[in-house]
């Protein structure tokens, strides 16, 4: 009778021990197969890009079907990369045959990627006029056009007799000898907050042609005369416009002292022409406590 009780005991003993080990295997093996350990969650992150490159082969930044753009091509090798559509916005959207020394654009990928060397990976795969100077993550909370406080261009001008072989394809290239004197007093007038409908291009769909320009400039360096202006914001061809007409002024064909009336008949048909593009450059955008240039 004892040997049965004590077997009793000890199957009782042994059952107690299977369920906990049973128990303790389950709870082992929901943790092994839990999602959230096989495959955590990876968050979004963004990597912010500046720029450089050489718009002449081009259509522009933005992307067009069947001909090349500088935002074309660099999803085109984020595809390579990461094997998926990866949309990258710009903060300014250069028209065609315009250059950019510190373009800044930004891109989203998973987590998992977050580790890459994104500058070298792309650079790896971008052609030899378009290069990437800088790639770091950045706050989901950026955005390279609507974060940015200004932007700011670059104009050259070859004002010499002879056009250049090198830069041909970097300079607009005039020979009459401009007035640069008068060119700074019309630039001057362009600065502050004004009505830039005369100074766009047209047609267009932007209602909103209040523009806010901080500095306009125009300075000879040796045989090239450089206009610099930097604004809140842009209208299309802006700043190609506003170098046709300073040239124009530089020309004797206008006054500096016609260009306000000319903000103010808001008529483009009162302005100068349009400048080519493959003189100008963006140079530079601010944003709170960054800029992508010098």
């Amino acid at each position: 009778m004892q040997r049965i009780e004590s077997a009793s005991r000890h199957q009782s003993s042994a059952s107690r021990s299977q369920s906990r080990s049973l128990l303790e295997y389950q709870n082992t093996f929901r943790h092994i197969t839990n999602r959230s350990t096989l495959f955590p969650e990876s968050k979004e992150v963004q990597i912010r890009l500046i720029v450089e490159y050489d718009g002449t082969c081009y259509h522009g930044w933005q992307r067009q079907p069947l001909v090349p753009t500088i935002q074309g091509v660099v999803e085109n090798s984020l595809q390579q990369i990461i094997q998926q559509d990866t949309p990258v916005v710009a903060a300014g959207r250069t028209d065609a045959g315009v250059h950019a020394v510190a373009q800044v654009a930004s891109f989203r990928v998973d987590g998992a990627h977050s580790h890459r060397d994104w500058r070298y990976v792309l650079n790896r795969l971008l052609p030899a006029d378009i290069s990437v100077r800088l790639a770091e993550p950045v706050g989901n909370d950026f955005h390279p056009r609507f974060s940015a406080r200004t932007k700011r261009y670059e104009y050259r001008i070859l004002n010499r007799r002879e056009r250049s072989g090198l830069a041909w394809n970097r300079r607009w290239h005039i020979w009459q000898t401009l007035s640069v004197q008068d060119m700074q007093e019309a630039a001057k007038r362009f600065c502050g907050m004004h009505d830039f409908t005369s100074f766009r291009c047209m047609p267009t769909q932007t209602q909103d042609t209040i523009c806010t320009v901080v500095s306009c400039k125009v300075i000879k360096e040796g045989d090239e005369i450089v206009l610099t202006v930097e604004a809140d914001r842009f209208l299309k061809q802006m700043v190609r416009v506003i170098v046709g007409t300073c040239v124009d002024v530089g020309a004797g064909k206008i006054s500096a002292s016609s260009i306000s009336d000319i903000l103010e008949a808001r008529d483009r048909c009162q302005s100068g022409r349009t400048a080519p593009p493959h003189g100008l450059y963006l140079m530079n955008v601010t944003y709170d406590g960054w800029c992508s240039g010098v």
